[in-house]
């Protein structure tokens, strides 16, 4: 097979590997990065990178690389669902660095947070002015959430009085000018009467829509090709 086949099939094992390993740990361990989460991911590549190239090692020994940091992340997962103390200690605990408009000074120095940083975190979520803030919260991932001054808030429908309109989901049609038929066939619709809407639409066919999405309220959304 030689050196750079066996190279070859450990990266694919590897990575299939590590796919698979992500799929078991769910989607939040993507989505929020936490600290110990970033310590994590960081430890499972060196583990993956280290067997990779150590010549004395293969596939086997990849694999359970890969099985047992993924049994001992599942376990720290269960651990932390099952007794709530070990949540702050190993995922972190949000922070008020802002309450009622007054900045927690000591939070910040806490967070290693400096000015220049907050306001960049400030205007990443539409806020300009300290003075719009009533609270501010650094969550256990880093990102900071916000609460706006009542003066600063967009007004609701019911702080109008106006009554309550449906809010339906957009469903996507076309993707790329390829139709996503699943989608269509659910909302009711049928591939004939898309190919009309779209003809209505100025296209010559669906392949010219880069995309189109759908709603019972506005009806079929397209956008094409630049």
């Amino acid at each position: 097979m030689g050196v750079y086949g066996e190279i070859i099939a450990e990266v694919i094992f590897g990575f299939f590997g590590l796919f698979l390993l992500t799929k078991i740990l769910g989607k939040t361990q993507m989505n929020q990065i936490t600290p110990f989460d970033f310590i994590a991911a960081i430890a499972a590549g060196e583990l993956f990178g280290n067997a990779l190239f150590d010549p004395d090692a293969g596939i086997p020994q990849i694999a359970v690389a890969i099985i047992t940091w993924g049994i001992l992340m599942f376990v720290i997962e269960k651990l932390t669902q099952r007794f709530k103390r070990t949540r702050g200690f190993l995922e972190g605990k949000p922070s008020v660095i802002i309450s009622q408009g007054e900045i927690q000074y000591n939070d910040m120095k806490v967070n290693k947070m400096d000015f220049n940083q907050l306001m960049h975190q400030l205007r990443a979520n539409n806020v300009f002015s300290l003075s719009e803030v009533d609270y501010a919260i650094i969550e256990a991932d880093g990102s900071l959430s916000i609460l706006k001054k009542s003066a600063y808030q967009t007004p609701t429908r019911d702080d109008l009085k106006l009554k309550e309109q449906p809010n339906p989901l957009p469903i996507s049609f076309i993707l790329d000018g390829e139709i996503i038929e699943d989608n269509v066939i659910n909302s009711g619709k049928t591939l004939d009467w898309l190919s009309q809407e779209v003809k209505k639409q100025g296209f010559d066919t669906v392949a010219d829509v880069a995309y189109a999405e759908w709603t019972p309220t506005n009806g079929l959304f397209t956008r094409a090709y630049h």
